[in-house]
């Protein structure tokens, strides 16, 4: 009995071993492959990878910073693409698909991912910056080879990729949902593929949640209640004291999210991020203005009623522009574009009231409104 099981052990570990070669040897005949003859004179001499089930990357990137690939794969019919991502996600990434067509015609083109459907595939759009006279697509022994070249500003090194394929041949440049897709990240220098972290959802919720209640809810009625109640003086005070520090703390909290989310994934989102940053700091104004606050008869305090005022003003603005462009860029569902929208209407709705009203009542009594 123990001979045969150490028999029947030996056996397992031999198979084993021979699959594990196997794989590997049919990694290494991928790579020793011979190119296609069109191929050859643009793109060859490209150090060579497996990437992906029978996906196979050969890849240069030169001095001037022109990355020429190749990537092949088993082919009968369908799409098959490569998508290069700022941040590991499909949504907001550039790909270049590549298919034969109804007639045996080569087609590649470039497309932005701006969305889950169809309609948001767009063709002919995306941040990729290319030569479309670079790009070949061949058919040979039941294997693609999609053949580009691409431009970037700076050198490549870890590089967010996104390879899918689909069995439908596109009609009118309109993609098919894909069959399967991968997402990793390639690094162009040692040429190492290392897998996508899991994308911390959560923590981008968290960013936004915390942002939209600050800068959308709580710092926009904080101000609403300076403007248009002062008459209850001095609960108005307090309530836009206590209202704007509550706001400001919170924000506070989505901003360590977003920085942490920012060093998770490295999205390049300078817009949203430059945004930010100058929302915080006329935010940390508004701080320390309660504390620089000038008595009421003093001759400074009309510059710090106007500095104040619209350092408050030009932040919510900002901020509200910001959480818009933050909703989009970081592919919110409508209950966010919903919700933020149903929030802002009434907010503004409530100003232009309340605007209205006091201005009523001004043209009625000349006398001055409290100062704060």
């Amino acid at each position: 009995m123990a001979r045969a099981a150490a028999a029947a052990a030996a056996a397992a570990v031999a198979v084993v071993l021979v699959g594990l070669a196997s794989v590997a040897t049919a990694q290494m005949e991928s790579c020793n492959d011979e190119l296609p003859p069109m191929l050859v004179g643009n793109y060859s001499g490209l150090a060579c990878q497996p990437v992906w089930n029978n996906f196979v990357l050969r890849y240069h990137q030169d001095k001037n910073n022109v990355l020429r690939i190749v990537l092949s794969t088993m082919y009968s019919t369908g799409w098959v693409g490569m998508g290069f991502s700022r941040d590991g996600l499909m949504i907001g990434s550039s790909a270049m698909v590549g298919w034969m067509g109804k007639k045996g015609l080569p087609h590649i083109r470039q497309f932005a991912l701006r969305g889950k459907t169809s309609s948001k595939v767009v063709v002919d759009r995306g941040f990729l910056v290319s030569n479309d006279h670079d790009h070949t697509v061949v058919v040979q022994q039941a294997k693609i080879y999609l053949a580009f070249q691409l431009k970037f500003s700076y050198r490549l090194t870890h590089q967010h990729i996104i390879l899918a394929f689909g069995s439908g041949i596109p009609v009118k440049n309109k993609l098919t949902k894909h069959q399967d897709k991968t997402s990793f990240t390639f690094d162009f220098t040692t040429g190492k593929a290392f897998a996508d972290a899991s994308f911390p959802y959560g923590l981008r919720r968290a960013h936004g949640a915390l942002n939209v209640f600050a800068w959308g809810v709580l710092m926009p009625i904080g101000a609403i209640v300076a403007r248009y109640f002062r008459r209850m003086d001095p609960l108005w005070f307090y309530l836009h004291v206590g209202l704007q520090f509550v706001g400001f703390i919170i924000a506070l909290a989505g901003v360590v999210a977003g920085v942490t989310l920012y060093n998770k994934i490295q999205a390049d989102i300078p817009a949203h991020r430059g945004l930010g940053i100058f929302v915080l700091f006329l935010g940390i104004l508004q701080i320390l203005a309660f504390f620089l606050r000038p008595n009421t008869d003093s001759k400074y305090r009309k510059f710090w009623n106007w500095y104040h005022h619209w350092a408050g003003r030009l932040a919510l603005f900002f901020a509200a522009v910001n959480i818009v462009l933050g909703i989009h860029v970081g592919g919110a569902d409508n209950s966010w574009k919903i919700g933020y929208g149903f929030s802002l209407s009434i907010i503004l709705v409530a100003v232009i009231a309340l605007e209205f009203m006091l201005w009523t009542r001004w043209s009625k009594n000349s006398a001055p409104t409290p100062t704060y």
